[in-house]
């Protein structure tokens, strides 16, 4: 029980400092950035994009980058109909994926994925009204992914939501 009052210490003590960078950032892109940082110290070394949904193009788009080298902002993806899709991006379920075969199964770029050490990654859909208009994304050096992560990743991206612009 320590051990879940220590992260939860934790997170609070992250979040409390994040809650004074979100209170001084005055553009969206500070907001993002704030709580990619924020992520990345909870979190650990990985790789965070944010992306906006375009449900009518079947489009994703990525606005930020905690790696911009090998995902810049700006770049698009097609996403046809798959069970990635209608789960994360349709009916706006969280997506957990650990390891090489499920990267794989998902991503066309999983070899670019491997490169940056990442073997596992959870996908957490942005929603408004019910409605999914863009996905947060953390990957990472993971053989499995615990349930205190994902929580902390579905908060964090909460507070990532209104700056993401459709």
């Amino acid at each position: 029980m320590s051990a879940a009052i220590d992260h939860i210490a934790e997170v609070l003590v992250a979040t409390n400092g994040l809650c004074d960078d979100l209170e001084r950032a005055a553009s969206p892109l500070e907001t993002l950035d704030a709580v990619g940082q924020a992520t990345l110290r909870l979190l650990g070394p990985g790789l965070l994009t944010i992306n906006a949904w375009h449900a009518g193009t079947a489009e994703i788009e990525r606005i930020w980058s905690s790696n911009p080298a090998a995902y810049p902002p700006g770049g698009k993806k097609s996403k046809p109909d798959s069970p990635w899709r209608r789960q994360l991006l349709e009916a706006g379920e969280v997506f957990v994926g650990e390891g090489d075969a499920a990267l794989a199964a998902v991503f066309d770029d999983v070899a670019l994925i491997r490169s940056l050490g990442c073997t596992a990654v959870v996908n957490v859909p942005l929603c408004r009204a019910g409605r999914v208009f863009g996905t947060f994304n953390y990957l990472s050096d993971r053989a499995a992914w615990d349930a205190r992560e994902i929580a902390t990743l579905r908060v964090l991206a909460n507070l990532a939501l209104p700056a993401v612009r459709t």
